[in-house]
């Protein structure tokens, strides 16, 4: 019996970083109604990127059960267990291959309606990231802007546009700002990988610590991602943890962790270099700055927030500075700070209810890429996961029937120690030489 046959409404969600699940599991709630009994597994991809428990915990949401799966033992239980919904919270290569996966693991029988989407601010490889999600029966886009720009992607390369859902991001809430708090506190959003030099991830640095100086009567924080060792979605080559070792700081400063909603209850100033923390705060009216020291530059991300009143500079800042946002930029950016975000799930409701009483079921998948249209692509993007070009899985794929031993659970770890051990102190002293 499938699973909408039943009293309720039974989700997965596949997640390959801590971002993703908080976006994927989140997404899936706001996807259904208040008054659905639901059923939410999570499968977390293996990988450098895989989410540690304390990540998870910060996330907020409860899973009735939640494994950590290779793409092949993922695809297996699909077969295996009736859903009605599956998100699919991944990379848009890790995307693709679920899609051509599924497609080829369900073949013309029974399948859930298939969701993916955006963790936020979509600002560079548009077109890339867009059409490797293509095949999903939603591609959710969280704004009006973005909802027009991925439209346009797929007529333009003629593909089916019907798939895109405009919606908002599922982590906005709050209470709104209402004034300033005592001590006023300043925080900022660091990213991992946003700027990614030490010159300039110093530079950051030592401005806060400076406007920490300036204005003694003011709490400023460093709100960092990740404690060391926890990888997030982006590498972090540089985290700031080490970079403020050693450091003369006063004692206004200091760093914190945990829920980025917590922390904005008690901002007065939110500041950042392009991080969606910033439409978070900007969501609840905390007044938000967008970093220009650096320029404004795509690399960057923060041209994104080009027209929303939000861009300035430490000096300003320093000097006293309080950002007016653009109203109509923000209503375009699916922030909906005008009290419209409860209803901004009903059209992507409507079409799931509507996807799932289809008389006969649904059609396969049909994704956009295919190795008769991108024949010197899409087989690269499968065979990393471990797939042929007709989304079977190969031979020797890792998987496994059963949770890996201590022994396996060890080896693992310590690949991921090593791993992560090259990207925060190898990589970077191997990237210095080169520069000699």
């Amino acid at each position: 019996m499938p699973a909408s046959a039943t009293k309720s409404l039974r989700v997965a969600v596949l997640a390959d970083s801590d971002t993703r699940w908080k976006w994927g599991a989140l997404t899936a709630q706001r996807l259904l109604p208040a008054d659905a009994e639901i059923r939410l597994d999570g499968y977390l991809l293996r990988g450098r990127a895989t989410p540690t428990a304390r990540q998870l915990r910060e996330v907020g949401v409860r899973a009735d059960s939640l494994r950590e799966v290779t793409g092949v033992e993922f695809l297996r239980a699909m077969t295996e267990e009736p859903y009605d919904i599956l998100v699919l919270a991944l990379v848009g290569g890790g995307v693709q291959a679920m899609l051509h996966g599924l497609r080829a693991a369900w073949g013309t029988g029974e399948r859930p309606v298939v969701v993916t989407g955006y963790v936020g601010v979509v600002y560079e490889k548009l077109a890339d990231g867009l059409l490797l999600r293509h095949g999903a029966d939603l591609v959710l886009a969280n704004s009006r802007h973005d909802a027009e720009r991925f439209r346009a992607v797929y007529e333009g390369v003629g593909a089916d546009a019907s798939a895109v859902t405009e919606v908002a991001l599922p982590f906005l809430g709050g209470a709104p700002y209402t004034g300033e708090h005592k001590p006023y506190t300043v925080v900022f959003a660091a990213q991992p990988s946003v700027p990614d030099s030490r010159k300039d991830r110093t530079y950051l640095l030592n401005r806060l610590i400076g406007h920490a100086r300036k204005h003694p009567e003011r709490e400023v924080l460093l709100k960092l991602r990740s404690k060391p060792g926890e990888h997030t979605t982006h590498i972090e080559e540089l985290p700031y943890q080490k970079l403020v070792q050693g450091k003369d700081v006063p004692a206004n400063f200091r760093l914190v962790y945990g829920h980025m909603g917590e922390v904005l209850d008690h901002t007065d100033l939110l500041v950042t270099v392009s991080s969606t923390a910033a439409l978070e705060a900007l969501h609840r009216r905390v007044p938000t700055v967008v970093l220009t020291d650096l320029g404004v530059r795509e690399v960057l991300g923060n041209h994104h927030f080009t027209g929303s009143g939000c861009l300035a500079s430490w000096d300003q800042l320093d000097a006293g500075h309080r950002p007016v946002p653009d109203e109509q930029w923000v209503a375009r950016q699916g922030v909906a700070a005008d009290g419209s975000y409860e209803t901004a799930f009903d059209v992507a409701r409507e079409r799931i209810a509507k996807l799932l009483g289809r008389p006969g079921g649904l059609a396969p998948l049909a994704p956009y890429y295919t190795p008769e249209t991108a024949p010197g692509y899409l087989p690269g993007i499968l065979a990393r996961h471990h797939l042929g070009p007709d989304g079977v899985p190969l031979p020797g794929a890792p998987a496994a029937d059963k949770e890996p031993g201590a022994v396996r659970q060890i080896v693992r770890r310590a690949a991921r120690g090593a791993y992560r051990h090259g990207v925060q102190r190898v990589a970077p002293v191997i990237r210095r030489m080169g520069e000699l």
